[in-house]
């Protein structure tokens, strides 16, 4: 499983003494960036390549407080995935430092060629990357409408 552990910063505070709400956010998005990153598929890649990933929807699902200097370990699992990988979902669990979970955050997500502006299939070698990803209990394959 690829996880990564973050410590939260002033910044990612809100008034009331714990990580604002849309921290957890930025902490999976920084996530799957990394993940890819760590195959070779970093942003100059992307840019060079003219693709990159979007999202659909992302929803967090708020458990337990998070608070300043707590190490907060990030995991993401495949919620769904289309035949040709242009289509995908992803549910990252963020932890506490005891395990338990913090939040949930699902995203659906697809890649865009960038000098088009339109949706698009991404190198077979992502598809491939993204089906290495753990399968999350919610797992369905997506599945393109005509």
């Amino acid at each position: 499983m690829f996880d990564r552990t973050y410590t939260v910063r002033w910044a990612d505070m809100d008034p009331n003494g714990h990580m604002r709400h849309s921290a957890y956010n930025d902490y999976a998005a920084q996530h799957r960036i990394e993940f890819l990153a760590a195959s070779g598929f970093t942003l100059p890649y992307f840019a060079k390549a003219g693709l990159g990933p979007i999202l659909f929807r992302e929803d967090t699902r708020f458990l337990k407080e998070l608070h300043i200097n707590e190490q907060v370990r990030v995991t993401g699992e495949l919620a769904g995935l289309n035949a040709d990988g242009s289509r995908w979902n992803i549910v990252h669990t963020l932890y506490k430092p005891d395990g338990r979970p913090a939040a949930t955050v699902s995203v659906e997500g697809a890649w865009l060629d960038l000098r088009a502006r339109k949706l698009t299939t991404p190198p077979p070698e992502i598809t491939a990357l993204m089906a290495e990803l753990p399968r999350h209990e919610s797992y369905e394959e997506i599945k393109m409408r005509s």
